[in-house]
This record gives structure tokens, C-alpha cells and sequence, in this order.
């Protein structure tokens, strides 16, 4: 169980946090939308928000102030296809599922590299599986995630696992049919989907571990082995989503990296309910302090002995 009534080590400082928007540009070209948030303070670190499936950055707003009042320099992005990075329409639109990590993401992580500061990533859900595709390794110092798990219905409570399989082999085939994306905002889980990454995700969703499991990619996932910088992963018990044990399935990929399982029981930490979204509502703010003070303690040993 994690402990999430600790005091943070830095204190929150109270001026405004400046908001600059960005438009990022990947490797092959896709402009990004984005946001920037300063800190109000000299920045010691620079941080990155990886978001999950569907979610635009808007929802991590109040995370990423929370960071920058803390001294970091954040992030924010919507991946191609979401929110301000999303085309006209979405019928039509091509792309693949992983680009959201291996162009999308490295597309930040590019744009707040600083060889003076460390960078470090807070990924939620889809943000944890990205953290392999990345293809700048030796740039990321750490990373803490949020609701991260395999996505297979067997791992989910009976309930949830019923009502996902309703919607991959019944809502989701005749919606994608008809429109030619997945209009996922009609269920309110965020916003709609393009085709490509609704089949990718739905395919993948098909095996216990996730994409560890289908032998087409052997050749992505063997490159998860290159991460070896320590990760904490956080989930919740009333998460149904990614519920613990989902998320030990998926996070065993990252086999060359100390990764540190934090397991929360809303009950007893006195969060209220989570699920898979409340990570980052207001009421969660004792477990981003817990995250901020786990990459202020990497930077604090990290740092070189003065010579006397």
C-alpha cells in the first residue's frame, strides 16, 4: 500500500504557472498540439504527461500546474487524431496505434530535453505502454504511471469484463462500420478514435499480456528490453480497467528496468473512489506528490559528490 499522506519534500509555490501553447512537429511530419506550463521558480526538472487512450491533454491541466508550482517544467500533448492534433473528420483518417508513442511522444520528449536537467515521464494507462516505443532511451532519467495494465478482459472484475466485451464485439463493429471511426464519445470515455487505433487496441486487448502476446510483435516489444531507467507503477484496487494484476502483466515486459508496484486502496488512503480516471482529479493530489517527491529523490542521489 502506498502511503499518500506524506508531506511533499518541495513546497507547492503559489504564483501562477504560466501556459504556453505549442505546436510540436513528429519525425514524418504530423503537427501536434500542446501546452507547456513554466514553473514559477528556477525549473530543477523537466517533465513530460503521457495521457492515455482517448483523453485530451485538457484533463491533466490541473496535474500539470500542480508539477510546475513544484519546479518542473511540463508537457503537455494530444496524440494525433485526439483532441487539438485531430483532423477535420476522422473518417478517412490512417495511422497506427503505436505512432502515439514512437512519434507522438518522442515528439515531446525531444522538445523538453535539456542536458542539464533531468526528464522524467508520468504516463496514465496507454502512457505506460509508450514508454517502449520510445526511441530515445538514454534522454529519460524515470518515469512513475498511472492505471497502466495489459487490457484484457479476463484480468477485469465480471461486471466490466461483460460490458468491455459488449463493446469490442458488438457496439464497436457496427459504430466503426457505420461512421469509420470509433465514436467513443458517445459512451462519455473521452474522445472518439480513429479506425486504426480501435482495431490495434481491440486486437491486442484479445491476449493476456497485451501485445507481449502476439508473435507480429516480436520486433516491438523486444526493443521494451532498452528501457532500464527504474519505473514506479501505481494502481488502484477499484481500478477495473487496469486493476493490479493487469498491471503486473504488462509492466513484466519492462524486463531490464526496476519497476516498483505501488498497489492504492482508495478506501484506506482516504482518496475516495479512483477507477481508471481519478489519478488525476483534484482529490488525488497526495499521490502526484508522492510521484513529483519520488523524481525529486532520483535527481537528489543522481546528483555528483563535491570534492572537499
Amino acid at each position: 500500500m502506498t502511503d499518500t499522506t506524506a508531506t511533499p519534500t518541495v513546497p507547492v509555490h503559489p504564483a501562477p504557472v504560466q501556459i504556453e501553447r505549442l505546436t510540436l512537429t513528429a519525425a514524418d511530419g504530423y503537427p501536434l498540439a500542446a501546452q507547456r506550463y513554466r514553473s514559477p521558480t528556477p525549473a530543477h526538472a523537466q517533465l513530460v504527461v503521457g495521457g492515455a487512450t482517448a483523453v485530451p491533454q485538457g484533463f491533466y491541466k490541473r496535474f500539470a500546474e500542480h508539477a510546475a508550482r513544484r519546479g518542473f517544467d511540463v508537457l503537455t500533448l494530444d496524440y494525433r487524431g485526439i483532441g487539438g492534433s485531430a483532423p477535420a473528420s476522422l473518417k478517412g483518417f490512417r495511422m497506427d496505434y503505436l505512432d502515439w508513442g514512437r512519434l507522438d511522444l518522442a515528439a515531446a520528449v525531444d522538445a523538453m530535453h535539456q542536458p542539464d536537467r533531468p526528464l522524467y515521464i508520468v504516463g496514465h494507462s496507454y502512457g505506460g505502454h509508450a514508454l517502449g516505443l520510445l526511441p530515445q532511451q538514454e534522454r529519460i532519467a524515470g518515469a512513475w504511471t498511472f492505471a497502466t495494465g495489459a487490457g484484457w478482459h479476463g484480468w477485469m472484475p465480471p461486471g466490466e469484463r461483460l460490458r468491455v466485451l459488449f463493446m469490442w464485439r458488438v457496439l464497436g463493429p457496427v459504430w466503426t462500420r457505420l461512421a469509420g471511426y470509433l465514436p467513443w464519445s458517445r459512451l462519455g470515455m473521452g474522445e472518439d478514435l480513429p479506425l486504426d487505433v480501435y482495431r490495434q487496441w481491440r486486437h491486442w486487448c484479445r491476449f493476456p499480456r497485451y501485445f507481449f502476446d502476439d508473435p507480429q510483435m516480436a520486433a516491438t516489444t523486444a526493443r521494451f528490453a532498452e528501457v532500464r531507467y527504474p519505473i514506479v507503477a501505481a494502481n488502484a484496487l477499484d481500478d477495473a480497467w487496469a486493476p493490479p494484476a493487469s498491471r503486473d502483466a504488462f509492466m513484466a515486459g519492462y524486463r531490464n528496468s526496476t519497476v516498483r508496484t505501488l498497489t492504492i486502496d482508495p478506501r484506506t488512503a482516504g482518496l475516495g473512489p479512483i477507477g481508471h480516471m481519478g489519478y488525476f482529479r483534484p482529490k488525488a493530489a497526495p499521490l502526484w506528490n508522492e510521484a513529483l517527491d519520488w523524481f525529486d529523490s532520483l535527481h537528489t542521489n543522481s546528483r555528483p559528490m563535491s570534492s572537499v
